[in-house]
């Protein structure tokens, strides 16, 4: 958590937090400091909200290590353990107990790599010396003196977790007596993803252990009792809850307007909604461009809605290109109309479909030519709709019509 000093007031912002009375290293949480805080007057609390809807209290880091112990002890094959990268505690736990049960630990993973490396030069990680193995030496290893710590715990697509469960891995091939645990729990949105690696594990052989089977993760944000003790210590003029979709940030806002704080005085901030924190106080002050930006090819943010929107529909039914030629004086078609798909349907099993494509925008034109001068978006729009009209009920499918005049 931070504290962050005048001159408007202090502001606290917890980050992630929960309030873990028996933490696998350092120092349990400073309440008294909140209580000295809440005491000089804090201006706004910035807290996080993840689990402002679950009751109680978040469980302790070391039912973890519980948890693990038992199931490295009575398995005979390899252990491979993922787990959030950044969860250095767990990484901690894990390397202690693999020692324990004499296996050694190998790292796979970009993230888990990098993690490890700055929490072993910082002194946050202590790992006995022999306890890591290169990857390239796991195959020389009995699989019940052997863990692997990956990366992969929400199912993303490229991680060291997903390339095991699809035989992309070039080191890791899974056998029927691996162990795989996926210490932590699915953040929503993942849910899927990470339901497709663990079927896929098992379609493998792989026993996989989760946490609905065993308690193999505890959640490192606080639960409902938590945020209210940090409230009522802390005692904010206003409160911002923070981290959370916005029923969790609406859950959180009223934890704390029955711990007495002024529901007037609470912000739930919106993705791009500007908050101003001064010594009058915190109010919404103005918008500003937010979310996510998309990057094609060297283009950064030049992708708009429109063309989201004609990929999609491209995607999603096809490409019909219209091409004919008209005489430039009196708009008589001089060649086609031609016929070119994409995505849409097979053209040699479509000659039928396409020859009656191309009677009806002929049809289009001349109709349209026969109401007067020839005028080339109107043109191109009698085509559009009545190939699209005419596709609708054949197919029941609304391809992008495109139809191309050359003049003559």
């Amino acid at each position: 958590p931070l504290a962050i000093p005048p001159p408007a007031g202090t502001i606290i912002h917890t980050g992630d937090f929960k309030i873990d009375t028996t933490p696998v290293s350092g120092e349990p949480i400073d309440l008294t400091r909140f209580g000295e805080l809440g005491s000089r007057g804090v201006l706004a609390l910035l807290c996080d909200s993840t689990n402002a809807e679950r009751p109680g209290y978040a469980m302790s880091e070391r039912k973890v290590g519980q948890a693990l112990e038992p199931l490295f002890r009575n398995n005979s094959g390899r252990i491979i353990v993922t787990t959030f990268a950044s969860n250095v505690h767990r990484l901690q736990q894990i390397i202690d107990i693999s020692v324990r049960n004499g296996r050694r630990v190998a790292i796979t993973g970009r993230s888990m790599e990098n993690i490890l490396r700055l929490s072993v030069g910082l002194g946050y990680l202590n790992i006995p010396d022999g306890a890591l193995i290169d990857m390239n030496m796991i195959r020389t290893m009995p699989g019940d003196k052997l863990c692997i710590i990956t990366t992969g715990s929400q199912g993303e697509p490229m991680s060291a977790l997903y390339r095991m469960a699809f035989s992309g891995h070039k080191q890791i091939e899974l056998q029927p007596d691996d162990c795989v645990i996926i210490s932590a729990t699915p953040i929503p949105g993942n849910e899927k993803g990470v339901s497709k690696v663990v079927n896929e594990l098992m379609r493998k052989g792989a026993d996989v252990v989760y946490e609905r089977l065993a308690d193999v993760h505890v959640s490192g944000h606080a639960c409902q009792e938590e945020l209210k003790l940090i409230m009522t210590l802390a005692r904010p003029k206003y409160f911002v809850p923070m981290h959370g979709e916005h029923r969790h940030l609406k859950a959180a806002a009223g934890l704390a307007a029955a711990c007495g704080i002024d529901p007037s005085r609470i912000f739930i901030p919106e993705l791009g909604r500007v908050l101003e924190i001064s010594e009058d106080g915190v109010k919404h002050s103005g918008v500003i461009q937010a979310g996510r930006v998309m990057v094609d090819g060297l283009g950064v943010g030049d992708v708009g809605s429109v063309v989201l929107r004609d990929r999609k529909h491209l995607a999603s039914d096809g490409l019909i290109v219209v091409v004919f030629s008209l005489n430039a004086a009196d708009g008589s078609v001089i060649a086609g109309p031609d016929i070119v798909t994409r995505g849409f349907v097979y053209v040699k099993e479509s000659d039928e479909l396409l020859e009656n494509l191309r009677s009806r925008a002929l049809r289009a034109i001349e109709s349209n030519r026969a109401h007067g001068a020839a005028d080339w978006t109107g043109i191109r729009s009698a085509v559009r709709g009545e190939l699209g009209e005419y596709l609708y009920k054949t197919t029941k499918r609304s391809p992008m019509i495109l139809p191309v005049i050359m003049e003559v």
